[in-house]
Order: structure tokens, then C-alpha cells, then sequence
């Protein structure tokens, strides 16, 4: 029996919604991009053995099983999630659900002009103004002026305010006011 236009027709149609729906899902992954020190959790769906917690190393990679050293850095958790759902799939799992999230940032630094200078734990929506909080707040030489942040991986110094965005990995100098 060959199947009827109305059949066609709404198979097209589901296949059309599937695929609106798949772009959707795909915009709402963070972009935020994984570094050295960053704590994953990735979960194979029905596949504990596949299910576990890893640290990216110092080159910004995982020793994840059967597929070995995989590098994850810069990578976001959508994209890293593709690779590896995609080389499962390659004769290892029919169809695997591949689940990943991110369970520790790496840390942020503060230096200079604040009461307790040092690494602190990052937390998403971290702003300079927070991060001088967890650190006990600034010195009275502390500059309102003279802040520096030197993001994870570049060479460059920007002067930033109080509600600029930290990002894990930066390193933050608060100058002494000469005044």
C-alpha cells in the first residue's frame, strides 16, 4: 500500500517542528567556554559506566572512557556534548543521550587594594563590586578609579567599573590611590 498525500504532508510537517524545535534547544546552551580547572559532570543516559565527574587539566582536556583524551577547552558544554554524543555513536552506543553540566568554575584572582587578596570560587552573575565583597572589601588606599582585570588567557589589562562582569580565570588588580 503506498502511503497517502495526507501522510507526506504530516510527516513533513512534524519534520519541520522537530527541526525548529532542535535549533531552539541548540540556541539556549550557554556559551560560556570551558577552561583548565573547570569541573564537568557528564551523564550518558542508561550507560553509568559513561556517567562520571571530571576536571579539565592544565591543556584543558578529559580521559573519558573508550574515547580517551578529549580536549574540551574553549569548547561550551553544547558543543563538547555533540563531539562526544557523536564519536558514542560511532560504534560504541546506538543512539546515546549525552547529558553534560557544568558542577565548578574555575577561580577568579584579586589582588591589590582589597582586605583579603586572593583566589576565590566563581560564581555565575559575578560582578567586580561582588568579587572586592569576597574579599573583604576594599582598603582605604584603595583606588575608585585604578581597577585592572586580566582575562583568563590574554595578555591585555582593561580597565573595568563595578558592575563589570568577572569571568572565571580573571585576575583582578584594585590600584592604591595616591590622594
Amino acid at each position: 500500500m503506498e502511503p497517502t498525500l495526507s501522510k507526506i504532508t504530516m510527516f513533513l510537517i512534524a519534520a519541520f517542528f522537530f527541526s525548529i524545535f532542535s535549533i531552539a534547544q541548540a540556541e539556549n546552551f550557554s556559551d560560556y567556554q570551558l577552561g583548565s580547572g573547570d569541573k564537568i559532570s557528564i551523564k550518558v543516559f542508561g550507560e553509568e559506566e559513561l556517567s562520571a565527574e571530571f576536571t579539565l587539566s592544565d591543556a584543558g582536556t578529559i580521559s573519558y572512557p573508550f574515547l580517551g583524551e578529549i580536549k574540551a577547552l574553549d569548547m561550551t558544554i553544547g558543543t563538547l556534548s555533540q563531539l562526544i554524543t557523536k564519536e558514542l555513536a560511532n560504534g560504541y552506543i546506538v543512539n546515546p543521550n549525552v547529558n553534560i553540566e557544568i558542577i565548578g568554575y574555575r577561580e577568579f584572582y584579586i589582588n591589590g587594594q582589597v582586605e583579603s587578596p586572593g583566589a576565590y570560587p566563581y560564581q555565575p552573575g559575578l560582578t567586580l563590586h561582588k568579587a572586592v565583597a569576597l574579599a573583604g572589601g576594599y582598603t582605604e588606599r584603595a583606588s575608585g578609579s585604578k581597577m585592572y582585570v586580566l582575562r583568563d588567557g590574554s595578555s591585555k589589562r582593561n580597565k573595568i567599573r563595578n558592575n563589570a562582569k568577572i569571568q572565571p580565570g580573571d585576575v583582578i588588580t584594585i590600584e592604591e590611590s595616591f590622594f
